[in-house]
């Protein structure tokens, strides 16, 4: 008996949606192999992303599970779909050189009669590989093959009402983890043990809500490994005269709700505090321009201009999509906050506005996760926005 996180009805409108995308792009099947859009589409989770596995979607009856053997067992505890519709594969080809999943796949196409289709595959992603291709198309050599990259998750754009709420949770639990840092975090106390104290905040959760893995580990800098954006943690103490950013999320049922806070150690010099002023008045102005009618790129240039005429530039988006998610991205890889970007905001859509600075010696994060509202942003976080100097 499955445990999904959402009604069948959730799940049927859910695959309307894509059915409709997929009429539209001219597909009469769907291979999806991004983890977060199995999950979104059948309730399926579980680690098992490293292995070749998709949910095969066609344009009418059910879905199928399709992955690893032992892996079928996970699917008929999560899927909200029957148990006929869960195949496995056996494990001769699981990191195979000489034989791979997609062999399996095609003959299962083959045998659904789906092969004289138009198929959509999920080209690029981190979970479908070029031999994955090579051997759909070697085994498939009557069908037509179409890159739906991002077909599913731009209809995960707005949420339901139970998805804001496992992304409130979510942020209940980054709000805590961010206080763990403020109160335990002392010059001469090793990195690792600071992110231990991070991470057990974040499995325990908050408020009776318990807590998921996050998508993306911790990032927690210092110094001049502030300068760079994605670096992680050592057993290096944190130091007097040191800012840290500390990039981290909560979540809740793999909904991910990431936020970000700059630790200054000490006494900022003042072109930190002239950053951080700068960052919380261009923020300021972004949050103004995120309100349903206007475009992603309305709150970039918002928050760009008036970073500019405050002395700073940022060259890099300034925030993106968020939701359900699995390693190594908690984004939805479909909108930004960026010049250029028209798509139009919309009640439902959840955002990380991520307006980080990397100067020359550190760097200062200072974000956001926001919904959309009938009447704008609401941040989902109540986590003081400031740069927390702490002696």
């Amino acid at each position: 008996m499955s445990k999904n996180n959402f009604t069948d009805a959730e799940f049927r409108h859910r695959i309307h949606k894509t059915r409709l995308a997929m009429e539209e792009r001219g597909l009469n099947l769907l291979v999806v192999s991004d983890p977060s859009n199995m999950a979104w589409l059948s309730g399926y989770d579980g680690w098992s992303f490293y292995t070749h596995q998709a949910v095969i979607v066609p344009l009418e009856g059910e879905l199928v599970w399709w992955g690893r053997g032992m892996d079928a067992l996970g699917a008929k505890r999560t899927v909200f779909m029957p148990e006929d519709n869960i195949v496995g594969y056996d494990d001769i080809y699981v990191q195979n050189p000489d034989q791979h999943p997609m062999e399996e796949l095609s003959k299962l196409i083959q045998q659904k009669n789906w092969a004289s289709n138009t198929i959509g595959l999920e080209m690029d992603n981190y979970y479908f590989s070029a031999a994955a291709y090579k051997s759909l198309l070697k085994n498939l050599p009557q069908t037509k093959f179409d890159d739906s990259t991002g077909l599913v998750n731009w209809q995960r754009a707005i949420k339901s009402e139970t998805e804001i709420r496992y992304m409130r949770y979510a942020a209940r639990i980054v709000e805590k983890m961010h206080k763990i840092i403020v109160e335990r975090a002392e010059p001469d106390m090793r990195k690792n043990d600071l992110v231990a104290d991070i991470y057990h905040t974040a499995i325990s959760g908050a408020d009776g809500h318990w807590g998921d893995y996050p998508a993306i580990v911790p990032m927690a800098p210092s110094g001049m490994d502030a300068t760079a954006p994605h670096l992680t943690w050592d057993d290096t103490p944190l130091k007097q005269g040191e800012c840290t950013f500390f990039e981290i999320a909560g979540a809740h049922k793999r909904y991910q709700c990431p936020q970000s806070r700059t630790l200054y150690l000490g006494k900022p010099p003042q072109k930190y505090l002239d950053a951080e002023k700068a960052v919380l008045e261009a923020v300021e102005v972004g949050l103004e321009k995120a309100k349903p009618g206007n475009r992603c790129e309305d709150i970039a240039n918002a928050f760009n201009n008036k970073l500019n005429q405050l002395g700073f530039e940022k060259d890099s988006r300034c925030g993106y999509s968020i939701g359900v998610s699995y390693p190594p991205d908690w984004g939805e890889r479909t909108m930004s906050f960026r010049q250029g970007d028209l798509t139009v905001l919309e009640p439902g859509m959840t955002f990380h506005f991520m307006p980080a600075l990397w100067l020359d010696d550190g760097g200062i994060e200072l974000t956001e996760p926001i919904l959309i509202t009938q009447d704008g942003a609401e941040c989902l976080c109540k986590t003081p926005r400031k740069m927390t100097v702490k002696s």
